[in-house]
């Protein structure tokens, strides 16, 4: 059964196709996009002392996510005008 995971886990780790990481404050933020056998995912992740959440972003919709988060920048930067 060892063996069995430890084959597992480097699939796992092998998936990784990019990430980037954010510092703001005790937050650390964590976007890997990786592959799967169902296609291509954004994996965000909050790091805060320690402390995870995780998302699973897949990769079709990622225009639109991006879109709405760049409507609620918009907003915030109206705000503060």
């Amino acid at each position: 059964m060892l063996g069995a995971n430890n084959n597992q886990f480097s699939l796992v780790e092998s998936d990784l196709l990019h990430t980037e990481k954010i510092l703001s404050d005790r937050k650390t933020f964590f976007l890997d996009l990786k592959q799967n056998s169902r296609g291509m995912v954004v994996k965000i992740t909050e790091d805060v002392n320690g402390n995870r959440d995780t998302i699973m972003v897949p990769a079709e919709i990622l225009g639109d996510f991006i879109a709405a988060l760049t409507d609620i920048k918009d907003t915030v930067d109206e705000q503060d005008a």
